[in-house]
């Protein structure tokens, strides 16, 4: 199973790249709230629809309370939602962008990726013939931020 928090499905949605996911993973398990967050707040963002009526989403709701609720101390509900989620699956994979999400889940012992490690995937299965224009793309349309540092080290990693 896959776990997804909200940054990879919007941030993928609004380079029109949302399909990468699917076709990676199969199905994303997404916890309530990052349903929340992505489907209700905002209805009408990049992605939303896609999550609504999407058969390779799946929706799960977290029953470890406890654990959220200690989560939300440092994290916001989707990132908590996200990581007790991986957690409670027994999840393959967490899909989480946040440094501070990222290292709580790995304190936990959850394998985690971001949308940069998802694009380094698509292109090393040949999904995609350049991560390029999807981090230029990142960068300008959806206002993802990603050093120069990063960029040059993932280009590298790709072998672009």
């Amino acid at each position: 199973m896959i776990v997804s928090n909200t940054s990879p499905i919007i941030n993928l949605a609004c380079i029109s790249r949302l399909d990468l996911l699917p076709a990676l993973f199969g199905e994303i398990t997404i916890p309530d709230a990052v349903f929340h967050e992505i489907a209700v707040t905002h209805p009408d963002a990049p992605g939303a629809s896609d999550v609504r009526v999407a058969s390779w989403v799946r929706r799960y709701a977290v029953v470890n309370r406890p654990l959220i609720a200690a989560l939300c101390l440092e994290l916001d509900p989707g990132e908590a939602e996200a990581i007790a989620c991986a957690a409670e699956t027994k999840a393959q994979l967490l899909l989480i962008d946040e440094r501070r999400g990222r290292m709580v889940a790995q304190r936990l012992g959850l394998a985690t990726t971001g949308l940069i490690g998802v694009l380094l995937l698509a292109r090393k299965r040949k999904m995609i013939g350049s991560i390029r224009p999807l981090l230029d793309d990142l960068r300008r349309v959806a206002g993802f931020w990603i050093g120069d540092a990063l960029y040059t080290k993932v280009l590298r990693e790709a072998g672009e």
